[in-house]
């Protein structure tokens, strides 16, 4: 999944406009301006979209999770340079202060069945014997849940096209 789409995705989700993510990158002292939210929200076939890097997606997640948990210690967290899907869904649930049930009532939103035991192994470290990679399809789902749990009411309007 593009860094860009995970964003759009995000951004969405939870409504933030464009000063709001201008603010949340402000948390991890990174400094952005509403232009480059703006070209980072872009679809890829317009010709001045701007691809959002792994080290710009990992300040906006420790940033979203600054704005809605607080900082722990004296300094914001470090981005990390290469993201993975695992690395992106774990951000999200600490930021959204979700445990397994929450996390599975995301995915059940979406139409996607997912154990607790399954749930447990893609936030293990990657060295642990029962380690599992974050597959695409199952990031889109938590997305889409996420979505449909913290705006329902435009989901619906889309749907019935009221």
């Amino acid at each position: 999944m593009q860094n860009n789409d995970i964003f759009r995705r995000i951004r969405y989700a939870l409504d933030l406009r464009d000063s709001k993510v201008v603010g949340i990158f402000g948390n991890v002292n990174k400094k952005v301006t509403e232009g480059q939210v703006r070209y980072w929200l872009l679809r890829d076939d317009n010709t001045s979209f701007v691809k959002l890097s792994d080290l710009e997606l990992s300040a906006f997640l420790n940033g979203l999770i600054v704005s809605r948990r607080g900082l722990k210690g004296d300094s914001p967290p470090e981005a990390e340079e290469l993201l993975t899907n695992n690395i992106i869904f774990k951000k999200l649930r600490i930021a959204l202060e979700l445990h397994a049930d929450g996390i599975l009532e995301m995915l059940i939103l979406a139409g996607f069945t997912f154990s607790r035991h399954e749930l447990s192994s893609l936030f293990r470290r990657p060295d642990h014997k029962n380690y599992r990679e974050c597959s695409d399809q199952l990031l889109k789902k938590f997305l889409k849940g996420m979505q449909l749990k913290y705006r329902p009411a435009v989901e619906e309007e889309v749907v019935t096209g009221e």
